[in-house]
């Protein structure tokens, strides 16, 4: 006989099998998950106090025969963990904030080896973990191990992950997955999910970069530094640019040695100050950073490029609602079409159909001599889950296979392009698959091109095609010449500025630091706890709108999230502040890694000292011998 279904208490404090909310002494909290449970649903209820106290839920404990039960005693291959929570529940000289923060991190696999040992196995790890030495780099995590974050949905090493509010992290396809099937709550700890995040899912590049980083060894990957971190002359920093405020385009000087109709990737060779060219996952704040490492030169246009010559690069901005950005793939929407005379600069109504002319017919030329084009994806694109969280992001080298004219849902013609990723850097969001760059693709299928006109598909062989031998994309043909010349002072060496602080990976957004308890918002980015609640602190989250003898209701504040450049509202996720324990696992063991580090070289410094004093004690002696 089936043993009856026993489900514990949601987020909301309801029975999730009555559909009541129990009073708290009549609910029971597991020692292993703490999980609150209602006690009248229960098959075997605990009989008495002392029972209850060192409760195991049925989700916990499971009886080898076949049916659930609850007894102090646990049976089968969870009788390690339950053993381990008991030592950390009766030890006294813990607190109880203690014993819970000990007890989270055992559950979530912190404190804990494969076969589920507490935290008695981190005294034996500890010998095992000198042998091993750390980079001093916040992105060269080479031992982290497959359990120490995965997605708790498909338990594996995360594809795209994306994190919850609650702090749980899972693979994007399981997300959108487990959200199409009309479940609003977390899979892992049924808390509820906002309908935001839902609806719009951001890709963690955070964890995305150090799950890709401890799966690729150092030595096969370029060494990738921030384009943010030392760098010359910031644009809008002349007076002349402070006069008219940033709308000078000409403030800030190129820092890389190409012209402007240069096409493919910026090599190390067009790189004088850092030697390595613009790297795959490179952020600027702004577009004229952009233009200043050479990436995109058209300031406000989306399109560089010239009809005669063809298009170097695009912007993803999302100023078309056409646009579907599928990551490796994507289909962009041409310019024009839109009134911007007088004060209209922002219009984003079509009133007239787009021809294949001046940009347009860059990209339909690039498309059919098989030019390589730089994209850059912005953080204004809130409809693709691969935009960055803020500024803007260098996504590698892409190709049009196709371009043509449609009717666009503004009931104006549009011109349409096919664009597919073909770079020999991994893209930005991917994690162990294809972490060596691209391999040629097939052609998607895009229903519009049934009802598409002036279809334009490459009759020739491309100029920048996947050579076999080599395993790379390269020239197959001599790339186009440059019909302009190169911009002046762009080789003139800088000195270095050592007053600019280098931030790495982890380091929170306010104090720039490496984070401590870690929160992901909604919006994907992530703080320390201290940090985020220091900013509000003191801050009511209710706002009274009653006045003139009239009572209104109360009204939820508007807190913005202080990273630079976002607008999104948190207040929601102040409410209740979740820790990515995985995040917190990785920070904790980097910072152990420097820590042993730091050891080492003061205990090796210290030897050096102590041969100098004794040195310079035999020479003293000697003299006084003399």
């Amino acid at each position: 006989m089936a043993a009856a279904p026993q489900l514990p208490c949601n987020a909301d404090g309801v029975c999730m099998l009555c559909k009541d909310k129990p009073q708290p002494v009549e609910k029971v909290m597991c020692i292993t998950c703490v999980t609150p449970w209602h006690v009248s649903c229960l098959t075997t209820p605990p009989d008495i106090l002392t029972a209850a106290v060192f409760w195991v839920c049925p989700d916990c404990t499971i009886n080898p025969v076949g049916g659930l039960t609850n007894v102090l005693g646990p049976v089968g291959e969870n009788a390690d963990l339950v053993a381990a929570v008991r030592r950390i529940v009766e030890d006294p000289s813990l607190t109880e904030s203690e014993k819970a923060k000990r007890r989270q991190d055992l559950m979530s696999g912190a404190i804990a080896d494969h076969k589920g040992k507490g935290k008695m196995a981190e005294d034996d790890e500890d010998d095992d973990d000198d042998e091993r030495t750390e980079s001093d780099s916040d992105i060269n995590i080479v031992d982290i191990e497959d359990d120490e974050i995965r997605c708790a949905i498909c338990l594996q090493s995360p594809e795209k992950p994306v994190t919850t509010p609650c702090g749980h992290n899972f693979c994007l396809k399981c997300f959108e997955k487990w959200m199409s099937k009309g479940k609003p709550n977390c899979p892992k700890c049924r808390c509820a999910i906002p309908s935001t995040v839902a609806r719009n899912p951001r890709v963690n590049l955070i964890l995305a970069k150090a799950i890709r980083e401890a799966k690729v060894s150092i030595s096969e990957q370029p060494q990738k530094t921030s384009s943010q971190t030392d760098r010359p002359g910031a644009a809008f920093t002349t007076e002349r640019a402070k006069k008219p405020g940033l709308a000078n385009a000409s403030s800030g000087r190129i820092l890389v040695t190409v012209p402007r109709d240069h096409f493919g990737p910026i090599t190390a060779e067009n790189d004088p100050e850092r030697n390595q060219g613009v790297l795959v996952g490179e952020n600027w704040k702004s577009r004229m950073e952009v233009r200043q490492w050479g990436v995109h030169f058209a300031h406000i246009s989306g399109i560089s490029g010239q009809s005669k010559n063809g298009a170097q690069s695009v912007v993803l901005s999302g100023g078309y609602a056409d646009d579907e950005d599928h990551g490796d793939w994507f289909l962009y929407t041409g310019s024009g079409g839109r009134d911007l005379t007088g004060n209209r600069r922002t219009n984003k109504k079509q009133s007239s159909d787009q021809h294949f002319t001046k940009c347009n017919e860059s990209l339909r030329l690039s498309c059919k001599k098989g030019y390589p084009i730089r994209v850059v994806r912005a953080y204004k694109n809130k409809r693709s889950v691969y935009s960055p969280q803020e500024g803007y992001r260098y996504d590698g080298i892409y190709r049009i296979e196709r371009c043509w004219r449609k009717l666009g849902v503004q009931g104006f013609l549009i011109c349409r392009y096919l664009f597919i990723r073909c770079d020999n850097e991994p893209a930005p969001w991917m994690t162990s698959d294809n972490a060596h760059g691209d391999l040629p693709r097939v052609v998607p299928d895009v229903p519009e091109l049934r009802e598409a006109i002036d279809v334009c598909e490459r009759e020739e062989t491309p100029s920048w095609d996947f050579d076999e031998v080599e395993a790379c994309w390269v020239w197959k043909k001599p790339p186009p010449p440059s019909k302009t010349s190169i911009t002046n002072g762009v080789a003139q060496k800088r000195k270095r500025r050592n007053n600019k602080q280098s931030f790495g990976l982890f380091d929170c957004v306010l104090c720039k630091q490496m984070m401590t308890m870690p929160l992901t918002t909604a919006c994907g980015h992530s703080f320390c706890k201290s940090c985020l609640e220091a900013r509000f602190v003191g801050q009511s989250s209710m706002r009274d709108r009653s006045g003139g003898g009239r009572t209104l209701r109360l009204q939820k504040k508007f807190f913005k999230c202080p990273a630079p450049e976002c607008s999104d509202n948190i207040s929601d996720f102040l409410d209740n502040p979740q820790v990515n324990t995985e995040l917190a696992g990785l920070i904790e063991k980097l910072q152990s890694g420097r820590e042993k580090n730091v050891k080492a070289s003061e205990l090796s410094d210290g030897g050096e000292e102590e041969m100098v004093e004794v040195e310079a004690l035999d020479e003293s002696d000697d003299e006084e011998e003399a």
